[in-house]
């Protein structure tokens, strides 16, 4: 596991680099397994910030649905990150009449 990043350093450039991987959610005494499925880069940054605003989407199971909230998240490359998550509802299912796959989950960054 490589150190923590501040999530202040944190650009969507970061998130990018590592789309498709797998984290480790924490919540309680149980573990979860999420995929960052989506990285959306906004336009325009506050004057005096090095970033443009950007979210980012997980997919992760849909039994238990988490509590919107902050979490521990950990990644390979990232370390380990507390962000705040809102479950945002179901995945769009690929195909008519499918079920559902994943519950989606959304941090955003100012």
């Amino acid at each position: 596991m490589t150190k923590s990043h501040s999530l202040d350093s944190l650009t969507a450039a970061h998130f990018r680099e590592i789309q498709g991987t797998r984290f480790q959610v924490t919540h309680g005494p149980a573990s979860h397994e999420f995929e960052l499925v989506n990285v959306t880069e906004f336009p325009g940054a506050a004057q005096g910030t090095f970033r443009k605003p950007f979210s980012i989407v997980f997919h992760g199971p849909l039994d238990p649905v988490l509590p919107q909230g902050t979490h521990r998240l950990e990644h390979a490359k990232l370390g380990e990150l507390d962000l705040f998550l809102v479950p945002v509802g179901p995945n769009e299912p690929s195909a008519p009449g499918e079920a559902p796959a994943a519950m989606r989950y959304e941090a955003v960054f100012g």
